[in-house]
């Protein structure tokens, strides 16, 4: 069985996608397609524009979630997974690949994404930072005892990124060290991604999430807000909508797959990041990029 999964923000890199543009009459349809919906070119972003560039929101997110499904829509039927999942914004893509959304609709979502989380990070500024080498448990204990703090990325074992405000990150951080933490690093994010500071963000994407036609996809897909694998369209909507103020359950999304026979794990989309993710948890399971 072969799992199939999509990277979320931090992997683009300049240039990406136009090696896939000059390549591929397909691929320049769906580029096109998207530089039309979002009403600016995206693609020139993407293919010449600085790390800088890369960086801002409302182009970061909508540039790696069509450099990932393009990858899948070239591959045609080599495209032929058992699952499927993505990390926080790449759960879009992994939607869209496994033909439970249309392309335009979750461009279009994943625009408004970027925008509504850019404001609530202009609304409520908060922070970002990755627990290094601690038992998820013991960041849970110690998160729990600081406010405006809490888990929002389980990575992979010895690896939790913490949220909140930049106060209680800034607190939990020095805590953690305290305890026994083997590096706390503040993260150079603009917001508390996947916290409560992200319910301006969801209130304002929940409606278009509702609004947007979703049907089974062709294979399970695993979500961030618990880790296991969906395929009703009704549970999908409610868990997307949950996703940005809840957890990315990462590290339970790889342990779920491996338990229900995954053999091969293949990374669509700009990076690697995904990939070394789950040799940390098994270090003998195959790996590609697509």
């Amino acid at each position: 069985m072969t799992a199939y999964v999509f990277p979320g923000q931090g992997s683009q890199f300049p240039g990406m996608g136009k090696d896939l543009y000059d390549a591929d009459a397909n691929a320049r349809v769906f580029f096109e397609h998207a530089n039309d919906v979002l009403g600016f070119r995206l693609t020139d972003v993407m293919f010449t524009g600085s790390e800088e560039d890369l960086k801002r929101t409302n182009v970061t997110q909508p540039a790696i979630f069509l450099h990932s499904v393009v990858k899948a829509k070239v591959m045609g039927d080599l495209f032929a997974p058992s699952m499927v999942a993505g990390h926080s914004l790449g759960e879009f893509s992994a939607l869209v690949a496994s033909g439970a959304m249309e392309f335009a609709d979750g461009l279009k979502l994943v625009a408004a994404r970027a925008n509504a989380m850019q404001k609530a990070c202009e609304q409520e500024p908060g922070t970002m930072a990755a627990i290094i080498g601690m038992e998820d448990a013991t960041v849970e204990t110690i998160c729990h005892g600081i406010e405006g703090v809490v888990p929002a990325n389980y990575n992979c074992p010895g690896q939790l990124v913490i949220s909140g405000t930049v106060a209680g990150v800034n607190a939990a951080c020095e805590a953690l060290k305290a305890a026994g933490a083997r590096r706390a690093l503040v993260l150079p994010v603009g917001g508390a991604f996947h916290s409560q500071l992200m319910e301006p963000a969801r209130a304002e994407l929940a409606t278009a999430i509702e609004h947007t036609p979703i049907i089974d996809p062709r294979c399970p897909i695993y979500q961030n807000v618990d880790g296991r694998p969906h395929t009703d369209p009704a549970r999908i909507k409610a868990n997307l909508i949950a996703q940005l103020t809840a957890p990315v359950r990462w590290t339970q999304i790889m342990q779920a797959m491996l338990a229900d026979g995954a053999k091969k794990v293949v990374e669509v989309g700009p990076g690697n990041v995904l990939q070394g993710l789950f040799k940390k948890v098994d270090k003998e399971l195959e790996t590609a990029a697509a």
